[in-house]
């Protein structure tokens, strides 16, 4: 709460350089009021030790809720809208969901739109996990409220070491990205947004044709090349410099993401007869959860059914474990998929076999056979769940299925039928 108290107040540097003087207040309600519980809770319960996995869980899940309210409470005061569409504006940013209610971002102020891409750069990283590693000690607190955002991976030893770790090469390709877009042309303040929304695969952005808006193959390479950086386990990152790019190559995850994206591609130049920069651009913000657009909603509810089908099996897929995506996580796939062979493989064996099942090359236990698939079936549950809410409204099977997919893996891509003139308890259920 103090962390999101003092960070939130950034975007009061870009109303102050545009000029928007009227959005200083706005922020500094909510984010004071945060600051301020936060000191008292912490004074209050200095002397608590015994935080658990699921007081951690907890934790994690209200600081996320908290997030949100605080980004809505700043858009509410400083916005004509309605607080339901606010907090969905502000979970989709904090989420990486990417998905807008707003129909012209272009007149918004530019203090709202930073506000915006913040938090999609903060929460590709993980609410939590930036706190933790910049303000909590290493020690059993830190490795539960690690284990409670569904990390498990390790830089280093220790969890805020691995958190300082991931931190510093996230700011690195924010930097360089922030360099790219300039050198391309791009304004400083583009540049700057366009880079949170990519790198942190949340895809919000700051033009009403999203990343259309440019024509600019060059800023669409860019993009990509930071998505899929995005998409990739910072404990991978790390390795890179010490393997010489080998660990990048070697890693199942990352060569899974590529074969996909090929796969998709070809499947698509089957369909259409060739494929675009457009075209990819999409398959790639499919898998990597960012949403991004290069083809408006409405162009895209027109492509052919199959070709729309190979992306909702991407968003679903999501990208690799330890990294800024939403999704199943391709690890989990990989895992489950290990389980069904494992099955298989046990039904057809001699009695009393042994078979040990690996993914490159670690053995895997069948405790994590078991926690994927749990997962996966968990997650298929809510999905099911969205799916009917939205087609009892009347919306078309297909299309609903497709923007509940995006929602829930936290992509963005939409047909178009997520807007703000939707009911309210579809709005509420998309939130959740």
């Amino acid at each position: 709460m103090q962390g999101l108290g003092l960070l939130l107040l950034l975007p009061i540097l870009v109303a102050l350089i545009y000029g928007e003087y009227i959005n200083v207040s706005a922020f500094l309600i909510p984010c004071l009021t945060s600051f301020a519980l936060g000191t008292a809770f912490s004074k209050k319960f200095k002397s608590y030790t015994k935080l658990r996995l699921k007081h951690g869980m907890l934790i994690s899940s209200i600081a996320w809720l908290w997030a949100s309210l605080i980004g809505a409470s700043i858009m509410f005061l400083s916005l004509d809208i309605h607080f339901v569409d606010a907090l969905f504006e502000n979970m989709s940013a904090w989420t990486g969901s990417g998905m807008t209610f707003f129909v012209n971002v272009e007149i918004l102020p530019k203090s709202i739109l930073f506000l915006r891409s913040l938090e999609q750069w903060m929460g590709g990283l993980g609410v939590v996990i930036i706190f933790i590693g910049i303000l909590i000690r290493s020690g059993t607190a830190a490795s539960r409220l690690y284990k409670s955002e569904a990390r498990e991976e390790k830089i280093k030893p220790n969890i805020a070491n691995t958190l300082k770790k991931a931190l510093q090469i996230y700011l690195i390709y924010t930097a360089a990205g922030i360099a790219l877009f300039v050198l391309v042309g791009l304004s400083i303040f583009d540049a700057i947004n366009l880079t949170f929304t990519s790198v942190s695969t949340g895809g919000m952005s700051i033009k009403n044709a999203n990343i259309g808006f440019y024509q600019n193959s060059l800023v669409y390479i860019i993009s990509m090349i930071l998505m899929i950086l995005g998409a990739t386990s910072f404990t991978i990152h790390y390795k890179i410099v010490k393997t010489k790019g080998k660990a990048l190559l070697k890693d199942v995850q990352f060569q899974l993401m590529i074969c996909l994206i090929i796969i998709a591609s070809v499947i698509i130049l089957l369909t259409n007869k060739m494929i675009s920069i457009e075209e990819l651009y999409t398959i790639v913000s499919a898998i990597t959860t960012t949403g991004a657009n290069v083809i408006n909603p409405h162009e895209l509810a027109r492509w052919q059914s199959s070709s729309l089908i190979v992306l909702m099996v991407l968003m679903l897929i999501g990208g690799s474990s330890g990294s800024t995506v939403g999704g199943l996580k391709l690890i989990r796939i990989i895992t489950a998929l290990k389980g069904m062979n494992l099955t298989v493989t046990n039904l057809i064996s001699p009695e009393g076999r042994i078979i040990n099942t690996r993914i490159g090359g670690k053995k895997i236990s069948g405790r994590e056979i078991k926690e994927a698939s749990a997962y996966i079936a968990l997650f298929l549950m809510f999905l099911l769940c969205g799916w009917i809410i939205m087609t009892m409204y009347g919306y078309d099977p297909f299309t609903a299925l497709f923007d509940v997919i995006s929602v829930q893996s936290n992509n963005g891509l939409s047909t178009g039928i997520v807007y703000g003139g939707l009911p309210l308890p579809l709005k509420l259920t998309l939130i959740f």
